[in-house]
């Protein structure tokens, strides 16, 4: 039995849950026991990570970890390349949005509460999301990998897409989207496991921007 520990926005576990369905992985999600950053939950996953994984007893924390262990455990429906090189790619991919974009978007979160916004910090948070869009679309263009399939690299970077293009309808967000990186976009939400984990996880999304409307 393979159990996830996760909450419903979080960014990390929408993204390993394209993983699980795209693997056709059973797991069990459940809430952290006693709320995010709980003892309780800590005596179980100690960094107190979300998400966190017990697979068959075997405990582990960070969403990258756990997707590269699914990896090897589950190898039928491969999601990383064949070949040290190309599989480098991938995970420079996967270091891009782990590193660079998703805590660039991250850092708009406190600007969502309309009562409290800094149309400042929105508009300096926009730019440094363009700045890094603008980064990935060189490494889109001269992107290696088969783009008939879905890897891991592309599953973090199919949930952050969505939660840019609803800060800028929620917020008007003011961000610069390359062509290159909208027609990436596009082919990921192709993907049935993608569209179909963003449909579920779009109720969350929208529970949590309630507070971006004018009271």
């Amino acid at each position: 039995m393979l159990t996830i520990y996760s909450v419903p926005v979080a960014v990390y576990c929408a993204k390993l849950r394209i993983m699980l369905r795209h693997k056709s992985i059973p797991f069990e999600q459940l809430p952290p026991p006693g709320g995010y950053g709980s003892d309780e939950y800590r005596a179980i996953v100690p960094s107190g990570n979300l998400p966190a994984m017990i697979h068959d007893g075997f405990m582990l924390s960070d969403s990258e970890a756990i997707a590269e262990y699914l990896e090897e455990a589950f190898p039928e429906v491969p999601m990383l390349p064949n070949g040290v090189k190309l599989r480098a790619k991938a995970r420079e991919f996967s270091r891009s949005h782990d590193t660079r974009l998703e805590p660039a978007v991250r850092a708009i979160y406190p600007q969502v509460a309309y009562a409290t916004r800094n149309s400042d910090a929105v508009q300096a948070g926009g730019a440094l999301i363009s700045k890094h869009l603008s980064s990935l679309a060189l490494l889109l263009n001269a992107n290696p990998l088969d783009t008939d399939k879905l890897w891991l690299c592309d599953c973090g970077f199919a949930v952050t897409f969505a939660w840019i293009k609803a800060f800028q309808d929620a917020m008007s967000l003011p961000v610069v989207w390359p062509a290159i990186v909208t027609e990436y976009d596009a082919r990921l939400q192709g993907f049935k496991v993608v569209a179909d984990e963003l449909a579920a996880y779009r109720p969350a999304m929208d529970a949590y921007l309630e507070k971006a409307k004018p009271s």
